[in-house]
């Protein structure tokens, strides 16, 4: 059964208070505190939000709800304004979507898919980050030869 759409208030109102979380995090690193992750892989260095992504204490910024909500609101709008099924785009354990025309997939692993983690999907869906440089950090991982979000982010809300 597909999930209900979720309404623009909503989902902006979830965008936004996500990305203060995310901005906030990156101005105070120490304000989230020190001790809640295991064994990081905490980034450093120029990439602003996808430095904050590794650390496993971003989701305590935001409750869990608005960040899945702001997650899934963002891809929504992605296959909205991308429609079709060659690209699965994933942000786990929140979301996935089919989008990009092209060839269907429609059975086993899609041979083009991008995965990221939520902090990383809401700086590049939000303009924060560039596709770009996400890939060159490694943050984003992206298989196959239509693996690219260049020419639909960022997402306009």
């Amino acid at each position: 059964m597909a999930r209900a759409r979720i309404d623009d208030e909503s989902g902006r109102g979830a965008v936004y208070a996500a990305l203060r979380m995310l901005s906030a995090r990156a101005e105070h690193p120490d304000a989230a505190g020190g001790s809640g992750g295991s064994g990081g892989t905490g980034g450093s260095g120029g990439t602003g939000g996808a430095a904050a992504s590794r650390d496993p204490a971003f989701p305590a910024l935001a409750d869990r709800e608005t960040v899945a909500t702001a997650v899934r609101y963002l891809l929504q709008l992605l296959a909205e304004r991308a429609p079709g099924k060659t690209v699965e785009v994933r942000v786990p354990p929140f979301g996935a979507v089919q989008c990009v025309e092209g060839p269907r997939h429609t059975r086993g692993t899609p041979p083009n898919v991008i995965e990221t983690d939520a902090a990383v999907w809401l700086a590049l869906a939000s303009g924060r980050l560039p596709w770009a440089d996400a890939v060159a950090a490694g943050v984003v991982h992206a298989s196959g030869s239509r693996a690219d979000l260049t020419a639909y982010l960022p997402i306009a809300l």
